[in-house]
């Protein structure tokens, strides 16, 4: 299988670079580097969006938590979480895209400063993108897992070529290229999802069904509730929170963005439609997990213990046939690289035009030579990090690299989420209501998750989860209670429409 694992991922490879090549000749700026010079079609769009919503999270990591924990795991991660998550999506697009637009804004903290007319709360959110890197981390040690067991590689080599691969190529291409490669990456995608969905078919029509045979290994297993795990022990952890946190995710940069890309109004509709019907089915692939632990009841191979981040990969590479097993790795890989080069993007775009440019001054922000090479050295600095980060986890992760991705990003979009929301739905909230809120959000996440409030946080595997439903809550509560504390401004000197009429009309003249 290492030969033709080879062949598979070189080809793959060679694919990608012809995408990246043909998106590179059309990036000049930053502006195209951040949202695209070429006019996609929403449906491209949309892909790419599915593609960005779903990382290695989804397709490699999430699986493990399933086959450790039973259907508990499929209710929280393909049911709940994705009902927040695409209700949100659909509700916030139109809006966000409308103004983002308007205000011609790059990146979310761009996009938080405009709307609130605070350039200190864009520096505060540019920083705080830095939490993103979780999130990297997990994809890489994903991509890592997938790469290493399919070519029998050792893990460090395969960190180091895919962080000098990926973040290499998205160096010269950003947007432009991302949407065709995300799209190519979609596409494979929804192959290997009804491959991994339909892998274990069989189960169903046994005697007993996929229920019986969990029964089997472990009563737990089969129940929609878990008391025995650190993350799906009732219903407000597995439902209500996950509701929430679903809710709040699409604030994620990579994500929301994304309908920047958008040149019609009009596109808006089906981007939405092809994104959520990609998205169902990418949420799904999770049900893997629950094969996986039935061709492996004790969760382990040759004697050895699987760990949850190498169970998918396992079974992909041991129970599937090869030439399927290295259809499923290819989808694997993309589902990885789909997100990563949304968050290496948005992230370098964050750091580079909301803290770089501020500091260095007028001359180089009108030098969109120096910005882009900038832009390119902040790349670099992120691979680094990344490198380190990611190989800690390879060695000494806490249960899964998921806890750790999770802390981090829910952290992000825990403190994001109310001025977005507020920012949308309440044109003349006063500025320190959001202020308020994302710092509320902050202390009561990192509070809760590090301090052990609550009880469940007392043992040595905590859910994230929990923090950022509570932290979103508790945001939400502060934002409200002082917004009708201190009132509407009295007076709205401009509206977002009103402030950008005149040169949207200009740029439609030219």
């Amino acid at each position: 299988m290492e030969m033709a694992g080879w062949i598979c991922i070189l080809g793959y490879m060679a694919v990608l670079m012809f995408f990246v090549i043909r998106g590179a000749r059309k990036t000049t700026s930053m502006t195209d580097f951040a949202v695209g010079s070429m006019i996609f079609s929403p449906t491209a769009v949309g892909l790419s969006l599915a593609a960005s919503i779903t990382s290695a999270a989804t397709f490699i990591i999430n699986p493990g938590f399933v086959a450790y924990y039973g259907i508990s795991g499929v209710i929280s991660m393909a049911l709940a979480l994705p009902f927040g998550a695409l209700l949100s999506l659909v509700v916030l697009t139109k809006g966000f895209r409308k103004a983002g637009v308007k205000m011609k804004s790059l990146t979310i903290a761009q996009w938080i400063g405009e709307r609130y007319k605070s350039k200190r709360y864009a520096t505060f959110f540019a920083f705080l993108s830095m939490l993103l890197i979780t999130f990297v981390v997990l994809i890489c040690v994903g991509l890592t897992k997938v790469i290493a067991s399919t070519l029998q590689l050792d893990e460090l080599s395969v960190l180091i070529s895919i962080v000098v691969f990926v973040f290499g190529y998205v160096m010269f291409g950003g947007a432009n290229s991302m949407v065709y490669t995300n799209m190519v990456q979609a596409i494979l995608m929804i192959v290997v999802a009804v491959v991994l969905i339909a892998s274990g078919y069989e189960y169903f029509f046994s005697e007993g069904g996929i229920l019986g045979k969990l029964k089997e290994i472990d009563v737990q297993l089969a129940e929609p509730l878990n008391p025995s795990s650190p993350l799906f022990r009732d219903y407000f952890e597995i439902i209500f929170c996950q509701v929430v946190v679903g809710i709040a995710v699409v604030c994620q940069p990579h994500i929301i963005t994304k309908s920047l890309l958008l040149k019609k109004e009009s596109d808006v509709n089906k981007y939405l439609l092809t994104g959520v019907v990609t998205e169902i089915l990418f949420f799904s692939v999770v049900i893997a997990g629950l094969y996986a632990r039935i061709a492996f009841p004790d969760l382990t191979l040759d004697g050895q213990a699987i760990p949850l981040d190498g169970v998918l990969t396992t079974y992909v590479v041991t129970i599937l046939p090869v030439s399927v097993g290295l259809l499923v790795v290819l989808g694997l890989i993309s589902a990885g690289l789909s997100t990563l080069e949304g968050l290496i993007q948005t992230v370098s775009s964050t750091i580079t035009q909301d803290i770089l440019n501020p500091m260095m001054g007028e001359k180089f922000r009108k030098n969109e030579k120096k910005q882009i090479m900038t832009n390119r050295l902040v790349i670099v600095g992120l691979g680094v990090l990344s490198i380190f980060l990611s190989y800690e986890q390879l060695v000494n992760p806490n249960l899964s690299v998921g806890i750790f991705a999770q802390n981090g990003v829910y952290a992000y979009f825990s403190a994001a989420f109310i001025p977005v929301l507020f920012g949308l739905f309440l044109p003349k909230v006063r500025t320190v209501v959001p202020v308020i809120s994302s710092l509320t959000a902050l202390v009561v996440h990192f509070g809760v998750y590090y301090g052990g409030i609550t009880p469940y946080m007392q043992g040595a595997i905590r859910n994230p989860g929990i923090a950022a439903a509570l932290a979103i809550l508790s945001a939400l509560l502060v934002a409200v209670v002082v917004h009708f504390s201190l009132g509407a401004k009295e007076k709205e000197a401009e509206t977002i429409e009103e402030t950008n009429s005149a040169q949207l009309k200009e740029t439609q003249l030219n």
